[in-house]
């Protein structure tokens, strides 16, 4: 993909958190199952750096949970991050307004043993993005720490098949997109479009091996038929 159409596939999605950040907060009320089977695995001590936090849901349910680690949360929507400051009191949290895309010039400090991403990679388009930020995310974990992310299988769920729509309602074709590339719409509080990619088991294979990380365990969860996104935990080699 080149660089100029990336660019345009993250302002076509960073207009859409813009607009329908509020609307989409409603829908996110709860963590995830498959997210719920992550938190059950953790000791409760872990710092957590959380890309693509959202409106803070994951950060209420640690809380909720007692966990006892640093947690930081990065997301580029205002709307979300609005909504994330609504943290119990005591809990370690703290959100920052962050481009994930620009991650690989940010400095970012700690000592991190856990990094997530849940519902965030699909988002970011082309390959060379993509792996400039999972070697960003190798380099500020600690030794042997774990990145631990989900990514929307939507092409499992026939309703969401529904929401595929044609590129040139986004100005843009088919050939200017890699495989697997699909634009969706959003039918809440308005009608909006989204860029998302729908990785494969190869796809996330490679690019785990390329960031210099090894696939410890892989699970489907969410949704339904429990299909509707695919987890995976990577460890740093």
């Amino acid at each position: 993909m080149k660089a100029d159409i990336a660019q345009r596939l993250i302002a076509l999605n960073r207009q859409f958190y813009t607009d329908f950040g509020g609307p989409f907060s409603v829908t996110r009320g709860r963590i995830q199952p498959g997210v719920r089977r992550i938190l059950d695995s953790l000791k409760g001590d872990e710092s957590i750096l959380d890309l693509g936090c959202g409106n803070g849901e994951l950060a209420r349910t640690l809380a909720r949970d007692g966990h006892r680690g640093a947690y930081l949360g990065l997301d580029f929507s205002l709307p979300l991050l609005a909504d994330a400051e609504s943290v119990p009191e005591g809990f370690p949290a703290e959100f920052r307004q962050v481009d994930l895309t620009q991650l690989p010039g940010i400095s970012m400090t700690g000592d991190w043993r856990l990094v997530t991403a849940f519902a965030v990679l699909h988002h970011i388009p082309s390959q060379s993005l993509r792996l400039d930020i999972l070697r960003t995310i190798h380099e500020i974990l600690s030794p042997g720490g774990r990145f631990i992310h989900s990514n929307w299988q939507f092409l499992n769920s026939p309703r969401l098949r529904q929401r595929v729509r044609n590129w040139s309602e986004a100005g843009l074709t088919g050939a200017d997109m890699d495989r697997n590339d699909y634009l969706l719409d959003w039918r809440s509080g308005g009608i909006g479009l989204r860029y998302v990619h729908h990785f494969s088991g190869e796809e996330l294979a490679e690019l785990a091996a390329s960031s210099g990380f090894k696939v410890v365990e892989t699970f489907y969860s969410d949704g339904k038929e429990g299909n509707l996104a695919v987890y995976q935990k990577w460890k740093k080699q």
